[in-house]
C-alpha cells in the first residue's frame, strides 16, 4: 500500500510557532517505521529571516541589522545558508519516515525537487529547473528555496515557494549565499498574483504524484494542534 501523509495548514504563524509544531509533530517514535504518521506542514510565515547550518558565517552585528528591517532572525540545523520567509511565500516542510517511501536522503531531495519543479510547471511557469546551485530556478532567478534536515530517517524542514512575496526583502542578503543570482516568484513568472492556496493545492496534487503516496486532509484542526504544541513546550 502507499504510504499515508496527513496534510496540516496551518496558515499564517510565527517563525518560531513553526518550528514548535514541527517538533511536536516529529515527536514519535521513530524505530516502528510502520506506524510512523507522515504530514506535510503547510505555512505562511511572518517575516523572518534563516539560517542553516553554516551560521557561523552570519556574526551578531548581522542579526541585528536584519532585525532592524523589521524581520525575525533565526539559526537552524537546516541545510543551506541563509535565506528569506515571509508574506506570500508558501513554506511547506514534508515530516516523512524515508524508509516508507524506500528513499536515501540523497534522493529525498532529488524527489522534492522534481516535486517543486512539476508543481511549477503545472502552475504555467515556462522552465524551472536545477542548477549547481540549490533550490529550484527560471533562468538565474531563484523561485523556491529548499534547506532539509533528516535524524534516523525521518525529514524536517524543506521548501519555501515564493508566489506573490515582496522580493525586496531579499535585497538585504545574498540568498542562499549564492552571489551574482536574483530571485524571482509565480506573480512575477506568470504575471498574475498566484495565491498560497493556488500554490499548495498544486505542490500536493505533485506531491502525491512524484512521492508516490496518498494524501488526507481535514483529520487535525491546525489551532488545536498548535496549542497543544504550546502547551507541550511550556
Amino acid at each position: 500500500m502507499k504510504p499515508l501523509i496527513t496534510v496540516i495548514r496551518a496558515g499564517r504563524i510565527s517563525y518560531g510557532t513553526g518550528l514548535l509544531l514541527q517538533k511536536y509533530l516529529c515527536n514519535q517514535r521513530m524505530e516502528e517505521v510502520d506506524k510512523f504518521r507522515n504530514y506535510i506542514l503547510l505555512q505562511e510565515f511572518n517575516p523572518v529571516y534563516t539560517t542553516g547550518l553554516r551560521t557561523k558565517e552570519y556574526t551578531k552585528e548581522d542579526e541585528i541589522r536584519l532585525r532592524k528591517c523589521g524581520a525575525e532572525f533565526y539559526r537552524t540545523n537546516r541545510g543551506g545558508l541563509i535565506t528569506f520567509h515571509g508574506h506570500g511565500q508558501l513554506v511547506a516542510y514534508p515530516i516523512i519516515h524515508l524508509r516508507q517511501f524506500k528513499l536515501t536522503m540523497r534522493l529525498y531531495i532529488k524527489t522534492l525537487e522534481e516535486t517543486v519543479i512539476n508543481a511549477c510547471q503545472q502552475l504555467g511557469v515556462l522552465n524551472p529547473t536545477t542548477t549547481q546551485d540549490t533550490g529550484i530556478w527560471v533562468n538565474d532567478n531563484k523561485i523556491c528555496a529548499i534547506g532539509v534536515h533528516g535524524s534516523r530517517f525521518v525529514t524536517t524542514h524543506g521548501i519555501g515557494l515564493n508566489c506573490s512575496t515582496d522580493l525586496k526583502w531579499f535585497e538585504h542578503i545574498i540568498p542562499c549565499g549564492i552571489e551574482g543570482k536574483g530571485v524571482t516568484s509565480l506573480s512575477v513568472e506568470l504575471k498574475r498574483h498566484v495565491s498560497i492556496d493556488e500554490a499548495s493545492n498544486e505542490f500536493i496534487k505533485s506531491f502525491a504524484n512524484i512521492f508516490n503516496c496518498r494524501i488526507e486532509e481535514g483529520q487535525f484542526d491546525a489551532n488545536n494542534l498548535i496549542r497543544e504544541a504550546q502547551s507541550k513546550a511550556s
